[in-house]
C-alpha cells in the first residue's frame, strides 16, 4: 500500500506542475475555476473499474475488481454500430468502481462528488456508504463525501447504474415504444470539488427554491445601461461566526472592469446566508445571436482581513427577453428582426451513444450555428452543460425541456418526480444567456389538467427575474395559461396549423420538416441516409426548403407575420432511436457529423456578411443533368464545360419567403460530353464553376470536377478548430476519402479503409470489430480518435484494406493533443492497465508509417507509365 501511495504522490506533483496556470474552456458544476480562491475542481473520470450484470457485493471496499475492464468517463456501458437502432443496446444493471487518492493538505476541506449524469437509476457508495439513491439520467448528482474520504489511502467510489425500462421516473417510457434510446452509464463528467468550511453553495445540492449558488437576472435591459441582478447563497459548516465581505467584479472578455459590488457578510455558525444586490452597466456589450457578448463575473467571499476563502468565475451574457403577442419577439428592447430558424438536438453520436466529450458538444454547437441556425430545442431533455456553454458562446438560443416524450404515470411518484426535474433543469441552466424558452410539459403528452399550470408555477418560482417564458404546445391541456405556444403556420402543415388568432399569444413550430408515410412505416422524403447519393439528398433538401406540396417548410416560416416566431426543424442530426428498427435519417449531418446537401441549403440562408456557395452535384455517371446550387448572394454565375458557356441567376426580390432560395440550372449536365471530352485528353475542360457576387464583386466560388481514378487517400481532422484535450476522455473524428489525383472525392467508391494510430491516442471502439477497418460510403470513412493521458504528436494511417499493386495509396494525417485544464484524480496502475490495452489494440510499436507510404507512391508512380499503354492499346482497339 505505501509504494501505491508513493506513486500517487508522484503523479498529483506531476500534475500541479503541469496543469497549475491553465484554465478549462468548460464551467465545472455550473461555475468556472478562480485561481487561490480555496476552491479547486479536480477530474475524476480516469480509470474506472467496470462490469456489466448485477453484483450485489461490488458497493464493499473489499470487493475484487482487478479483473474487470478499466475505461475512462464519459461512459456508454458499449460500443454500437453505426446503425442502432432498434434496441440493440444493453439495457440492464452496470457497475463501475474507482480507486483514488489525493495528497494531506486537503484533509478538512469541503469535498463533494459531482456527476453531471448518470443514465436510468444510480446508487452511489464512498468507501462502503450509500450516499445517493438517483432517479433520472439527465441532470447532476452530487454528494459530500467529506467526512467519508481518507486523505492518502486508497479511497473507492462504487456507483450503481441501471437504464432499463422503468415508468417509476421520467422519461418513463418504455425504449421500444420511445422514438429514441436510453443508451446508459456514466456518460458525462465526474468532477471532484474542494473548498474551505465557509463557501457559495451549489443549485442541485441545496434544494431551495430559486437558491443556492449564485443566481444572475437582468433588469432595464437598454444599449445606454443594464441592470445585473444578484443572489448568492453562502454556507458557515464551522463552528464560528464568519464576519467578511462578499466581492464581485464584471470584466469584459479582454479584462478590463465594467462594473463592481462589496456586501458585508455575516453568518452565524452552522447558518446559511443569502444576499442580493445589484450592479449597473454602462453601455453594455448586449448579447444576441448575431453577437454573442460575454462578460466574466468573478465572486469572491473575504474574511475580515481579505483573504479570499471562497470563489470561481461565471460566464454571463446581459440581454432582455420578451414575447410581446401578436409583436412577436423581442431581443434587447427591438423587435427581432427576421424569424428565429433552428432545430432539435438529440445528443448521441455514432459508435459511443451519449458518451460524448465536451468537445464535441462543442463542435455540434459551432456546426449548427456555422448552418445558420439561431435557436436549438434539447429534445427531449436537458442536455450537456457543455453544450450549454457552447450555445451561450457561439450564439445559439435554447429551448430547455422537461425529461419525457408521449407518457404519463398516474402514480404520484411519477408527477414527483417530473416537478423535482423541472426545478433542477432551471436551477441548473438559469445564469446561461442563450436560455430563451422553458418547457416544462411534457413532449406530446396527454398529462392531467392542472398539470400544465403547476409546471408553469414551478417554473416561475424558480427563475423569479424578468425574461422568464415558458412554452406549451396549441393542442395541449393547459395552453391557456402560457404566452407562448407551439403550432404549424397557417400557411404551413396541413390540418395542424393555428385554428386561433390571441394576439396575446406569440406563436412557435417545436418541429418541423419530418414528411412519414404513417406512424409506423416511417417511409418519408425527409429521411435520407448520406450515403443514398445526390437525388435522395437533393429532395431532402427541396422538401426542407420550399416543396411543391402544403407543408411547413423554411419557405412557410418565412411567409408568417411577427406573431410567429419562427421553428426548430425535426431534425439537426441523424441519431438512433428505440422503438423502430431504422435510425433517423432526417438530420442535415449523419450521426459523425458528416454534412448533406441540406445542410449546405440551410448555410445558404444566413446573413451575407459570411457569404458561401456549394455546388450540389458530383459530375458522375448517374448525376441528374440540371445542376443545384446554394448560396446567399445577390448572384450566382455558374460557368459549364459544354463550350465554356457562362450562365447567371439573379437573386429574386422578395418581401416574404426565405432569404435565398435553391438556384437550379437546368440542362446543364450531360455525362457523355464528359466522355467525348476525356477520350479527346481533354479531361481539364470537364468542370463545373460557381461564383457567388454581391454588389457585383465575386465574394463566393467553387469548382467541382468529376472524381477520375481512384488513386490516393486523402483525410482531415474534423475539429472545428477546437484541439483534442489528453485528458483520456477526449475523441475528435478523423474522416479518411477516396480521391482522384487531383484530390478530387470519388464518391462512388466502395473500397474498405484500414486505419492505424501512432502516439499518444487510439481508436473509439476498435475492440467492437465493426469500427476498424470501416467501408466508405458516398466518398469517405469516418473514424473516432480518443487521447491518451499525454500530450503530443498523434498520426493517423489509413490504408486500403485489399492489397494490390493498383490500389490507392495510403493517407496520413498529423496533429497534437494539448494538456488539460484540470489535474486528474486516479491510481497509476489502473491507468497503466488502459494505456496498455490500446497500445496493443493499434499496434504503434510495429507501424512503418513513412516506409509504406513511400513504398506505394512509387508503386503509383511505376502503374501511372503501365496504364498509358493500356489506355493507348484500348483506343486504338476502338479505332
Amino acid at each position: 500500500m505505501k509504494k501505491y501511495i508513493i506513486l500517487i504522490g508522484i503523479l498529483w506533483g506531476i500534475a500541479c506542475q503541469s496543469f497549475a496556470d491553465k484554465q478549462s474552456s468548460w464551467s465545472t458544476a455550473g461555475f468556472y475555476e478562480l485561481k487561490n480562491s480555496g476552491r479547486k475542481v479536480y477530474n475524476m473520470n480516469v480509470a474506472w473499474r467496470f462490469r456489466k450484470g448485477d453484483i450485489p457485493d461490488a458497493w464493499q471496499t473489499n470487493y475484487p475488481d482487478s479483473l474487470w475492464e478499466v475505461v475512462n468517463i464519459p461512459h456508454g456501458l458499449e460500443y454500437l454500430p453505426e446503425k442502432a437502432s432498434g434496441c440493440v443496446n444493453y439495457q440492464g444493471i452496470a457497475w463501475y468502481r474507482k480507486h483514488f487518492s489525493f495528497p494531506a493538505e486537503l484533509k478538512g476541506k469541503k469535498i463533494f462528488l459531482y456527476f453531471e449524469g448518470i443514465m436510468g437509476k444510480s446508487k452511489i457508495w464512498v468507501n462502503g456508504q450509500l450516499l445517493s439513491e438517483h432517479f433520472g439520467g439527465y441532470l447532476p448528482v452530487a454528494v459530500d463525501i467529506s467526512e467519508i474520504v481518507k486523505p492518502g489511502e486508497d479511497n473507492i467510489v462504487a456507483v450503481c447504474t441501471d437504464n432499463s425500462n422503468d415508468p417509476a421516473y421520467p422519461p418513463g417510457k418504455p425504449q421500444e415504444t420511445l422514438d429514441f434510446s436510453y443508451f446508459g452509464g456514466i456518460y458525462r463528467d465526474c468532477h471532484l470539488i474542494t473548498h474551505n468550511h465557509i463557501f457559495i453553495t451549489d443549485p442541485n445540492y441545496e434544494n431551495e427554491t430559486a437558491g443556492g449558488g449564485i443566481f444572475v437576472g437582468y433588469d432595464r435591459v437598454s444599449e445606454q445601461s443594464a441592470e445585473v441582478l444578484l443572489k448568492l447563497q453562502v454556507k458557515n459548516v464551522t463552528e464560528q461566526t464568519f464576519q467578511g465581505k462578499i466581492n464581485y467584479i464584471l470584466e469584459d472578455t479582454v479584462g478590463r472592469k465594467v462594473a463592481g459590488l462589496t456586501q458585508k457578510l455575516h453568518i452565524k455558525a452552522g447558518q446559511t446566508a443569502e444576499r442580493n444586490g445589484k450592479m449597473e452597466v454602462r453601455v453594455p456589450s448586449l448579447w444576441s445571436p448575431e453577437h454573442p457578448n460575454l462578460y466574466w463575473l468573478i465572486v469572491t467571499v473575504k474574511d475580515a482581513a481579505g483573504k479570499t476563502i471562497d470563489g470561481y468565475k461565471q460566464r454571463i451574457g446581459i440581454r432582455s427577453i420578451e414575447f410581446r403577442g401578436k409583436d412577436g419577439f423581442w431581443l434587447n428592447g427591438k423587435p427581432y428582426p427576421f424569424p428565429l430558424i433552428g432545430a432539435n438536438r438529440h445528443q448521441d453520436f455514432a459508435v459511443v451513444g451519449n458518451a460524448l466529450p465536451n468537445s464535441m458538444h462543442w463542435r455540434d454547437a459551432k456546426k449548427l450555428r456555422e448552418a445558420g441556425l439561431k435557436v436549438i430545442r434539447n429534445a427531449h431533455y436537458p442536455q450537456d452543460p457543455a453544450f450549454m456553454d457552447a450555445c451561450d458562446e457561439l450564439g445559439l438560443f435554447v429551448i430547455v425541456n422537461t425529461p419525457g416524450w408521449q407518457f404519463w404515470n398516474n402514480d404520484p411518484i411519477f408527477g414527483e418526480r417530473v416537478y423535482a426535474d423541472i426545478r433542477n433543469m432551471v436551477r441548473r441552466d438559469r445564469n446561461h444567456p442563450s436560455v430563451w424558452l422553458w418547457e416544462p410539459i411534457l413532449n406530446e403528452t396527454w398529462y392531467p389538467a392542472d398539470f400544465a399550470e403547476k409546471v408553469r408555477h414551478i417554473v416561475e418560482e424558480e427563475y423569479p427575474y424578468p425574461g422568464c417564458y415558458c412554452a406549451c404546445d396549441e393542442t395541449a391541456r393547459g395552453k391557456e395559461y402560457y404566452a407562448i405556444r407551439y403550432t404549424h403556420p397557417a400557411t404551413g402543415d396541413a390540418g395542424w396549423e393555428s385554428r386561433e388568432s390571441n394576439d396575446t399569444v406569440t406563436y412557435f413550430t417545436r418541429e418541423w420538416g419530418d414528411n412519414v408515410d404513417d406512424w409506423n412505416s416511417h417511409n418519408s422524403p425527409s429521411r435520407v441516409d448520406r450515403s443514398w447519393g445526390e437525388k435522395p439528398m437533393l429532395i431532402q433538401a427541396n422538401h426542407y426548403a420550399s416543396p411543391s406540396y402544403k407543408y411547413t417548410c423554411y419557405e412557410t416560416l418565412y411567409q408568417t407575420g411577427r406573431q410567429h416566431a419562427g421553428g426548430c426543424l425535426w431534425h439537426s442530426f441523424d441519431h438512433q432511436r428505440g422503438y423502430h428498427p431504422d435510425p433517423f435519417y432526417g438530420g442535415l449531418m449523419d450521426v459523425f457529423r458528416q454534412p448533406k446537401y441540406a445542410y449546405y441549403m440551410f448555410m445558404a440562408q444566413r446573413e451575407k456578411t459570411e457569404p458561401m456557395i456549394y455546388i450540389a452535384h458530383e459530375m458522375t455517371p448517374f448525376s441528374p443533368s440540371d445542376v443545384t446550387v446554394y448560396s446567399n448572394c445577390d448572384e450566382v454565375r455558374l460557368t459549364f464545360c459544354k463550350d465554356g458557356e457562362t450562365r447567371i441567376y439573379h437573386k429574386e426580390k422578395r418581401n416574404t419567403g426565405m432569404p435565398s432560395p435553391i438556384v437550379i440550372f437546368r440542362d446543364i449536365y450531360d455525362f457523355m460530353h464528359d466522355k467525348e471530352l476525356s477520350r479527346a485528353g481533354k479531361q481539364e475542360e470537364v468542370y463545373l464553376l460557381a461564383e457567388g457576387l454581391i454588389d457585383g464583386k465575386v465574394v463566393a466560388r467553387e469548382i467541382k470536377r468529376p472524381a477520375r481514378r481512384p488513386a490516393k487517400i486523402i483525410m482531415w481532422v474534423d475539429d472545428n478548430g477546437k484541439k483534442l484535450t489528453a485528458d483520456g476522455s477526449d475523441f475528435v473524428t478523423v474522416v479518411a476519402a477516396i480521391a482522384d489525383q487531383q484530390g478530387n472525392i470519388k464518391r462512388l467508391n466502395k473500397d474498405e479503409i484500414r486505419f492505424t494510430v501512432k502516439g499518444p491516442a487510439s481508436i473509439v471502439g476498435e475492440e467492437s470489430g465493426f469500427v476498424n477497418p470501416k467501408p466508405i460510403e458516398w466518398g469517405t470513412a469516418p473514424v473516432l480518435i480518443r487521447s491518451g493521458l499525454q500530450p503530443g504528436k498523434i498520426t493517423v494511417h489509413a490504408e486500403v484494406l485489399l492489397k494490390g499493386s493498383q490500389m490507392p495509396v495510403a493517407g496520413e494525417v498529423t496533429f497534437e493533443s494539448v494538456a488539460p485544464g484540470f489535474q486528474m484524480l486516479y491510481a497509476p496502475q489502473e491507468a497503466e492497465k488502459l494505456n496498455t490495452r490500446n497500445m496493443e489494440k493499434n499496434g504503434d510499436k510495429t507501424t512503418n508509417f513513412e516506409l509504406k507510404k513511400e513504398i506505394q507512391k512509387l508503386q503509383q508512380e511505376l502503374n501511372s507509365i503501365r496504364l498509358k499503354e493500356v489506355e493507348r492499346q484500348q483506343g486504338e482497339f476502338e479505332k
